[in-house]
């Protein structure tokens, strides 16, 4: 929503300081102009990125415009989710939370969070590594440089849509001077025309130049910015859950490896002790609408 809030500011500036210099807005409207820049544009995404790069930053690029979803009622949830689930290992033992790993979909205490089994990476990342720990013969060390090796290769995964995006918002500046030069081209064969038509014609392909430089800057930029951000984001989640594991497969209790968990979220994230504590033993919905 701040993407889209931020999209407007820009233009309204923009157009509303063009205006007040007197500035006719017909002029900017300028088709082909869009169409050399943005179909360049969209071609160089084929052209340097592999498919899954095109469609991951695609879909990056329709969360960027939703909003981050790591807000503090989500991670109140996420530790009500992992308290149920170590109370539930120790109630249970740790075999019968090998069939809950094991489909998770089917088990009762994944069930109650929907947000959480529908996220793939930190599904897999979760279950795999308890069950790793349920199997026995590994160590804490070992699992540990295991989940950071995981945290690491999804990062570096996440920040390819990114990259991508980067690249083709350094290229736009260059793809307006090729519009301008195109438009250049056009205005050189009417010399000798009517005065206003050849002042059109450069008009026009100055504003080639602009849109470049405008898409670049006021846009993809700092679009590219926000996806960076959402997955250093994820990132500190997965980081959170890493804590979360490694308490719990030590043998502490369940309510310190959440307050492990709880600690290792970004301080203006993480939910206070007692909110906590409320959420845990059954106010989490209450917590995550005040939140």
């Amino acid at each position: 929503m701040f993407v889209i809030i931020g999209f407007v500011i820009v233009l309204g500036a923009i157009i509303g300081g063009y205006l007040l210099e007197h500035g006719n807005l017909t002029v900017l409207l300028q088709p082909a102009e869009l169409v050399i820049i943005g179909g360049a544009a969209f071609g160089t995404i084929f052209i340097g990125n592999p498919m899954h790069t095109v469609t991951a930053m695609f879909k990056s690029v329709l969360g960027a415009l939703k909003g981050s979803k790591y807000s503090k009622a989500f991670y109140v949830e996420q530790l009500k989710l992992l308290n149920d689930i170590f109370v539930y290992a120790r109630k249970n033992g740790m075999a019968k939370l090998e069939a809950d790993l094991d489909e998770p979909a089917k088990s009762p205490v994944f069930q109650k969070y929907p947000q959480f089994l529908s996220d793939r990476h930190a599904l897999d990342f979760f279950c795999d590594t308890v069950r790793m720990a349920i199997s026995g013969g590994v160590g804490h060390m070992d699992l540990d440089q295991l989940m950071e090796l995981d945290i690491e290769i999804q990062h570096h995964e996440g920040s390819e849509p990114c990259s991508a995006l980067i690249t083709v918002a350094d290229a736009l500046p260059g793809l307006g001077i090729v519009a301008a030069v195109l438009g250049v081209v056009i205005t050189m064969g009417a010399l000798g025309g009517p005065p206003e038509e050849i002042g059109h014609k450069v008009a026009a392909a100055l504003v080639g130049t602009f849109l470049g430089i405008l898409l670049c800057y006021g846009f993809l930029g700092p679009l590219a910015n926000n996806i960076s951000k959402q997955n250093e984001a994820h990132g500190q989640y997965m980081n959170m859950l890493r804590q979360a594991i490694l308490a719990f497969i030590k043998g502490t209790a369940p309510s310190l490896a959440v307050e492990f968990a709880r600690r290792a979220i970004p301080p203006h994230l993480r939910p206070g002790f007692k909110e906590t504590e409320a959420a845990i033993k059954g106010g989490g919905a209450a917590t995550a609408k005040a939140a």
